[in-house]
């Protein structure tokens, strides 16, 4: 079997280059998210699933510091007193408000002295390697802003970020299936040459999998709405138990942020109140709703697995790539990452992306649940600490792949793992579905002919 080898826009690119450029971009983001709102906004807490934005810049700035200043420049701490004030481990997000935190003018200049620090480091440095100390922290910076961004979805207030909409799909739409095969076999699974891919990627290793089918596009609104009308909320045969439980004690009927006028749907975007597009992937909803739509449904969610598989796997080479198409870095054709719109684009956008088995969109648009929790592969190693991924391993937490619209390309690969309570619903996940090969292709659950959700 081929492994994947690094993209040449990858490798033609110095290291010190590649790492000023990521750490440039994750810092004007950074500024963009921060800078649109009066310090009042950035002291205040929107939501307690979310700390103050100031806590995040001045964490950014304080983790940046401890890498690449302490660790990669062997260089003097700027501001040791700081690190237990922003140490996520000892204060959770609820409680971050009540902490002596740094006004945002000192979070600023915090962010600012740093970066003037590790940027000596990066160009002074005889030999900076492969350079993963330093997309380490550029991926962490771009994180933050991913939840900066949910913070903003999450706070009241009129809009004050702005973005243009996502380009249509072509014109006229290809007609795509509802479903698409991915044969079954071995395939490579997880990181081999990506110098900057982080240790829940790693090691890779052999996976063999049955053949199953896969939805050729996450599930729309329109196809969640069907769920939605025929009782779906209601009906506690399609719900784990659990799932069930706190959709009764939290009152969950719809997905967040939506709303009824009458017998339209609408939803609250970034201060904006708008119908809901019935050919976007659905947004917003949790690991529970997904599992009990895909078993309305007759399906099921693809395991971690099955989900990389499709997305990276060729058959006709044996190559697992990347992307799922191919190794060049994601451009607007292939995907819609970067914080370019503040939403998924329609259904069967992007054809450029698509995957060796057809599906569409699998990077990109909609973070999406998998069925699987989160664990470290076999021979996993954590590195360079314990708290980066290997606290997280067990049954707590369940897998998100594939980005959304909110992520930025230095963070988002066929490799990448992301992961969450099953319960979170203010992040931008959505989800689509699967069934096993030998499954016959009906619904074996109610709604019959809501299921094949096409780009409509």
């Amino acid at each position: 079997m081929t492994e994947h080898t690094l993209a040449p826009e990858i490798t033609a690119i110095p290291v010190r280059e590649r790492a000023r450029i990521a750490l440039s971009t994750a810092r004007r983001r950074t500024r963009a998210l921060t800078e649109c709102l009066p310090d009042a906004e950035l002291t205040a807490q929107h939501s307690p699933l979310m700390s103050p934005l100031v806590w995040d810049m001045a964490h950014i700035a304080n983790q940046e510091e401890l890498w690449l200043v302490r660790r990669a420049g062997r260089r003097r701490a700027l501001r040791p007193d700081l690190d237990p004030l922003y140490d996520a481990f000892r204060h959770r997000r609820a409680d971050r408000p009540a902490l002596p935190l740094l006004r945002p003018a000192e979070a600023r200049r915090y962010l600012a002295g740093v970066r003037d620090q590790a940027l000596d480091v990066l160009a002074s440095a005889p030999d900076p390697g492969d350079g993963f100390l330093f997309g380490m922290v550029a991926q962490h910076e771009q994180q933050h802003d991913e939840t900066m961004l949910a913070t903003h979805q999450l706070r009241r207030g009129p809009a004050v970020l702005h973005a243009p909409a996502p380009p249509a799909p072509p014109t006229p739409a290809p007609a795509l299936p509802h479903e698409v095969l991915v044969p079954g076999g071995p395939f490579t699974m997880g990181a081999t040459a990506d110098p900057w891919a982080l240790d829940n990627e790693r090691p890779a290793h052999t996976v063999d999998l049955p053949g199953f089918w896969l939805d050729a596009v996450p599930v729309t609104n329109a196809g969640y709405q069907e769920f939605m009308a025929d009782g779906g909320y209601d009906d506690p045969r399609w719900w784990q138990p659990e799932g069930w439980l706190h959709r009764k004690r939290a009152e969950i009927t719809a997905p967040a942020f939506w709303g009824r006028d009458g017998a339209t749907w609408l939803r609250r975007r970034f201060g904006v109140t708008e119908p809901v597009p019935p050919d976007e992937p659905v947004l917003h909803v949790s690991w529970f709703e997904a599992d009990a739509y895909a078993r309305w449904a007759g399906r099921r969610l693809p395991t971690e697995a099955e989900w990389e598989k499709a997305a990276r796997h060729d058959p006709a080479t044996g190559r697992s790539s990347r992307y799922p198409w191919g190794d060049a870095a994601p451009d607007p054709a292939h995907a819609n990452l970067g914080q370019r719109h503040l939403q998924p684009a329609p259904a069967g956008s992007f054809p450029a992306g698509a995957a060796p088995c057809g599906a569409l969109q699998l990077l990109g648009d909609v973070w999406e649940w998998t069925a699987s929790d989160f664990t470290g592969y076999p021979g996993f190693a954590a590195h360079p600490y314990r708290e980066y991924s290997q606290v997280f391993f067990g049954n707590l937490h369940k897998v998100l792949r594939g980005g959304s619209f909110a992520t930025d390309p230095v963070a988002c690969r066929s490799t990448f793992r992301n992961w969450d309570f099953p319960v979170r619903r203010e992040i931008f996940a959505g989800f689509r579905t699967c069934r096993s090969a030998e499954s016959p292709a009906r619904e074996q659950g109610r709604g019959q002919g809501r299921g094949r959700r096409g780009p409509r």
